[in-house]
């Protein structure tokens, strides 16, 4: 107790010339608005970008090309995966699954259900994507 009272009476009379760098006094000159634009500030690549169905397509038919239950010559645009493909229920799952990890979003299970082609896959992770955006750049928000 003793001496936390000398603490506190050394650090009350104690005063240590701190010096700013010239660029912490530059940053610090930089006002609350301005810093928040600066911050906050994207280019459209930063923003985010909503999916290409094209874009869609391209990765959809890579993700069933390299699944290795499928012959990568039988895989067209809309090729269905039992009929075409000759994969069961189980295999569609795990493409499902493949889809989720390769455009880093979750299909819930009642849509995932649906999903039994190349095209019906495009069509639905195309859709979803206007409301689910890729982000390729960190964008920072300074609250008010």
């Amino acid at each position: 107790m003793a001496l936390a009272a000398v603490r506190r009476a050394l650090l009350a009379h104690l005063r240590v010339p701190v010096a700013r760098p010239a660029a912490a006094a530059a940053a610090a000159a930089v006002s609350v608005p301005a810093a928040r634009r600066l911050l906050s500030s994207t280019t459209e690549e930063a923003k985010g970008s909503f999916l290409d169905k094209g874009e869609v397509a391209d990765r959809v038919v890579s993700v069933v090309k390299n699944f290795q239950k499928v012959e990568p010559a039988k895989v067209t645009p809309t090729a269905h995966f039992q009929k075409d493909l000759g994969l069961d229920s189980l295999d569609t799952v795990e493409i499902v699954m493949a889809f989720e990890e390769e455009f880093g979003f979750e299909i819930p299970d009642n849509e995932a259900d649906k999903i039994d082609s190349i095209k019906t896959a495009v069509e639905f992770i195309a859709s979803s994507s206007s409301k689910i955006r890729t982000y390729t750049k960190f964008q920072f928000v300074i609250p008010v």
